[in-house]
């Protein structure tokens, strides 16, 4: 069977020769047992290949399970791939075959292989190595003879550089590789892929096909397609419903592709530091850490104030009325002449303070300017002032007596 054929048997779109080379390959591996990584960026079409493999292998009559690994949760893609015994963890309710067990004698697609967690990558190595797995919550060893087809859209060099997949599952899976071209390089493709969705569109939804005019076609040939083919096909599905003319324009074209006639420039990288996250997980995780530190926090200031007896709104009422002290003691010393009965309220120094007594400016200009400083200095001159007496101090500061002792503790005044 030749190229063409195949391309018609599998609804495989496309004369450029590097879809052609990657089809050839994959016929050619077909009859072989050999492992094949398939690379690609998303959308371009690589779930087609695994299917070319399989129906030219001597596995054909055998099943042929694809499984998607970024679609199954780090905590259960185990008891997915290699099954589980009754008991082995909260849930399992029955003994379950895995993937691997139902797939022997067939060929198994994990797409999305580098998704999978270490833990899951070490059990995977094991079944390519030796054909033999265990179950989860087992100890028994099992067979199994199937065909290893994975594909990936991430840098799996790098991911090994950042410790996040293994190097020799790597070399392993990467017997034969495969690498199905992004759609900007098969730019003789694209009107094609437009043609055959507009009439697949057109029979699904019992309307004449749409059609682009010629420079609607420069349009969709200059565009780079960061989504491929399912961007594509998606653009082409909404033309089909929404625009009533069958003949599109360039115009029309352009406000259906996202950022047609944005430039591209080269963006500046700027480095990544030690505190970048490296996956949103980590981002989640970090927040939740977050959380619970101020939960903590918050607990704590709960804690002091019930030990200590303190009402909370007595607690808003006497910091309120001590800020607004802390406020006119500044007030007061900003100003070269000031009120008397100001003076008499906020001054604690031991001799009277004449009125046309003139402040020295220059030694108030490394003062702190620390409201915590401020309410130490006022409660160490109340308290001096009326000779250790909290009532009459706590009198004069304008707050409750306890929340003078409550703060006197805070901050260790002798």
């Amino acid at each position: 069977m030749d190229v063409q054929e195949i391309k018609q048997r599998f609804g495989i779109i496309g004369n450029s020769p590097g879809l052609n080379r990657a089809i050839e390959v994959a016929v050619q591996v077909a009859p072989t047992d050999l492992s094949v990584l398939i690379t690609g960026e998303s959308g371009t079409g690589k779930e087609s290949f695994p299917q070319i493999i399989h129906q030219f292998s001597a596995r054909k009559h055998g099943k042929y399970i694809a499984v998607n690994c970024g679609a199954i949760p780090e905590g259960t893609i185990d008891s997915e791939l290699f099954g589980h015994e009754k008991g082995s963890f909260t849930g399992a309710l029955a003994d379950r075959k895995g993937y691997f067990e139902e797939a022997d004698g067939g060929t198994i697609f994990l797409d999305e292989i580098g998704e999978l967690p270490l833990a899951t990558q070490v059990r995977l190595l094991r079944v390519l190595e030796a054909g033999e797995f265990i179950k989860v919550g087992s100890s028994k060893v099992l067979k199994t003879n199937v065909r290893v087809v994975a594909a990936t859209n991430v840098d799996i060099p790098k991911a090994i550089s950042e410790g996040k997949f293994r190097e020799d599952l790597y070399y392993r899976l990467n017997t034969v590789p495969i690498r199905v071209l992004p759609l900007r390089d098969r730019m003789e493709d694209i009107h094609l892929l437009f043609r055959k969705f507009a009439s697949d569109f057109a029979e699904r939804y019992r309307m004449p096909p749409v059609r682009l005019d010629d420079e609607a076609v420069q349009v969709l040939m200059s565009y780079t397609w960061p989504g491929n083919i399912r961007q594509l096909k998606n653009i082409t599905e909404q033309l089909s419903i929404i625009e009533k003319a069958r003949i599109i324009d360039a115009n029309t074209l352009r406000h259906y592709i996202p950022s047609a006639q944005a430039t591209h420039l080269p963006a500046v990288y700027h480095g990544v530091d030690e505190k970048t996250f490296a996956s949103e997980r980590e981002i989640l995780y970090q927040i939740l850490f977050d959380m619970k530190k101020d939960m903590n926090d918050l607990k704590k200031l709960v804690f002091d104030m019930l030990q200590h007896g303190t009402n909370v709104e007595d607690l808003h009422a006497d910091n309120a009325q001590l800020i607004h002290n802390l406020y006119q003691s500044e007030k007061s010393k900003s100003t070269v002449v000031p009120d008397q009965s100001m003076v008499n309220r906020v001054t604690t120094i031991n001799h009277p303070v004449e009125s046309n007594d003139i402040l020295d400016t220059e030694e108030f200009v490394e003062e702190s300017l620390s409201l915590e400083d401020k309410e130490i200095e006022l409660i160490r001159k109340a308290l001096e002032k009326h000779k250790g007496k909290r009532k009459h101090a706590a009198q004069e500061l304008g707050i409750s007596e306890r929340t003078l002792y409550r703060k006197i503790k805070e901050y260790n005044i002798e």
